[in-house]
């Protein structure tokens, strides 16, 4: 049994890199941050649950809590290993929820730049978008890296953002303000820019990564004027490739002109750590997916110029 501290792992702020955990299913790579693995555990037996999911195989307890098992193989319609003796768990926690993925081997952990990371051909996999968040090249070797939301998301989806949040919400004047978002999942971003719609944000710039949004700034910058008249306020993943969420944070803290613009990290990453990360690196305010309403009322309150009290 392996655990994975945290506090080992993270990486300089704002440097755009992230440590993969490489793991094989069936001989082909695939990776997943390193900051959403708790720890590895070798296979074994687990109890079956009736009625569920087809790639859930059942759940076990390593020690004070059950954890749900999930056949990464089967999800991606790859056959099993022939010999499961040596397979791995690998215990995840992200969106506030704990599964372990059950992979063949485990390879081992590198440190990539995100701008070693394309986004994949949408079909990779199945699915709208397909299962793939990323293709990463490392000394000769191609990694997907799996969409391990999306997986969470197909399989229970009250686990994903939850569009009617926002009509509970207090009546608020968002008419006129226009805000950025830079998320490269298209579900999760469709589903972000529906809530935002319904909310009454109408004016939204989506993009698809910190880079593409970090364009989109400069252009803005470039146009003159006042820049909080045409961006109010930015959000964005930190998971994305080409420029993560933290070095577009870092960039436009740095920026004389944009530095006053406020930038809501939304992420599934969000931690203890990460929220030390953030702060280092000026972000107005830190929230874990899927909290749609939340993320509506902090935005209100940070173009009103208000403080955002830490969770």
């Amino acid at each position: 049994m392996n655990s994975i501290k945290q506090s080992e792992i993270l990486l300089e702020s704002g440097t755009n890199e992230l440590e993969i955990m490489e793991f094989t299913l069936n001989d082909e790579l695939f990776g997943i941050n390193v900051a959403k693995v708790r720890e590895i555990l070798q296979y074994t037996d687990v109890k079956p649950m009736q009625n569920a999911h087809p790639v859930i195989e059942g759940i076990f307890k390593p020690r004070d809590s059950v954890i749900t098992v999930l056949d990464l193989a089967k999800y991606l319609g790859l056959p099993p290993n022939s010999n499961n003796e040596r397979d791995i768990f690998i215990i995840t926690h992200f969106n506030n929820m704990q599964f372990a993925f059950h992979v063949h081997s485990v390879v081992g952990i590198n440190r990539i730049s995100w701008t070693s990371i394309q986004k994949p051909d949408q079909i990779i996999y199945g699915g709208d978008e397909g299962v793939a968040t990323g293709i990463a090249e490392f000394e000769g070797r191609l990694i997907t890296i799996l969409d391990f939301e999306k997986i969470i998301m197909e399989i229970r989806p009250q686990a994903g953002i939850q569009i009617e949040e926002v009509d509970s919400l207090k009546p608020h004047d968002r008419s006129g303000k226009t805000i950025l978002i830079a998320e490269d999942s298209m579900m999760l971003a469709k589903l972000l820019l529906e809530s935002l719609h319904r909310a009454g944000y109408n004016n939204v710039i989506k993009t698809d990564n910190g880079q593409e949004a970090w364009d989109v700034l400069n252009n803005i910058k470039g146009s003159g004027g006042d820049i909080k008249s045409q961006i109010s306020c930015v959000v964005t993943d930190i998971e994305m490739p080409q420029m993560d969420g933290h070095r577009l944070t870092k960039l436009i803290k740095e920026d004389s002109v944009l530095r006053e613009l406020p930038v809501v990290l939304f992420s599934s990453l969000i931690n203890e750590e990460m929220r030390i990360k953030g702060r280092q690196l000026g972000a107005d305010a830190q929230i874990t997916k899927p909290e749609i309403g939340r993320l509506v009322m902090i935005i209100d309150d940070l173009i009103d110029g208000k403080k955002v009290p830490e969770a």
